[in-house]
């Protein structure tokens, strides 16, 4: 079934649970979708885990652009979510709402993901009345990674705790279809999500939450890092891809590969005559010696 904004919020009402996971591939999202998962997330944590940054802070709207169509072309019948990178929201807000389109137009995305509270909640309405749905992203914003002081978990003081309440409460009341919850204590995290109407997305926010999102590469244990701890690895493809890369180089190397029946044939007399052509001079090529 094709994955709406609007299958979502019945998928809340329902009590069934929503699945989300990165891609930022092609191939990678047509595996996704033929599995059922309802949503794909083009995240800004391709900057990351696929080029290779230090943050998702130098990911530009062209990188965005370039993987949401990828995956787009990938995907039948899950909602495309398309993260709009630092600085292409945060200065105007016709800027958000130009750069929203983007995603949209050019990149192939049904909907957009902010991160931000109250502060980007005039871009959330002016984007929402663009008609182009809005995903909420709060608590552990990587964007913001230096103003938070590290990747931290958010939201376990009474103030921090109110204020993630009070953007929870603001950025839905300022249209936001969802929110994404990252890295807040669990408990935070049910209670807000019995109060709002929108789905929750967690990672690292605990079982409470509406759905549950997490990078392809950290559950397939593929990107050589130590996982954090909402992270659950449900395969070590990662060793598997390294097996298989090295027993490809050791087959290479002692001729094991390509096999016979990794070969095409010829006529043994097909080559015969050429070879006999060539020793003539008949083939008007020069004879190497």
């Amino acid at each position: 079934m094709k994955n709406t904004i609007l299958t979502l919020e019945q998928k809340k009402r329902e009590g069934d649970k929503i699945t989300m996971l990165t891609a930022y591939d092609y191939s990678t999202a047509k595996l996704m979708d033929e599995s059922g998962v309802n949503c794909i997330l083009v995240g800004d944590s391709l900057g990351n885990v696929m080029l290779g940054y230090d943050s998702t802070l130098p990911v530009t709207m062209e990188e965005m652009i370039h993987h949401a169509k990828a995956v787009s072309r990938g995907t039948k019948n899950a909602l495309v979510v398309a993260d709009l990178p630092f600085m292409s929201y945060q200065v105007t807000v016709a800027e958000a709402v130009r750069n929203a389109g983007r995603l949209i137009k050019e990149g192939g995305a049904h909907t957009v993901k902010l991160e931000g509270g109250k502060e980007v909640c005039p871009q959330i309405r002016a984007i929402t009345q663009a008609s182009i749905p809005v995903m909420a992203h709060l608590g552990l914003t990587p964007q913001s990674v230096h103003s938070l002081g590290g990747y931290k978990v958010q939201g376990r003081e009474t103030d921090a705790a109110r204020k993630l309440l009070e953007d929870a409460l603001a950025v839905e009341e300022a249209g936001a279809f969802s929110v994404v919850f990252e890295c807040i204590p669990a408990a935070l995290a049910t209670w807000i999500t019995g109060l709002l109407h929108i789905p929750t997305i967690g990672i690292g926010a605990g079982n409470g939450c509406d759905g549950q999102v997490l990078v392809y590469q950290d559950m397939l244990a593929m990107y050589g890092n130590t996982p954090a701890k909402f992270v659950k690895q449900f395969a070590a493809v990662g060793d598997i891809m390294k097996d298989a890369f090295r027993a490809y180089i050791q087959e290479t190397k002692n001729g094991a590969f390509p096999a016979q029946e990794h070969t095409y044939k010829i006529d043994d007399a097909t080559v015969n005559a050429v070879k006999r052509e060539y020793e003539e001079g008949g083939l008007g090529v020069r004879k190497d010696g």
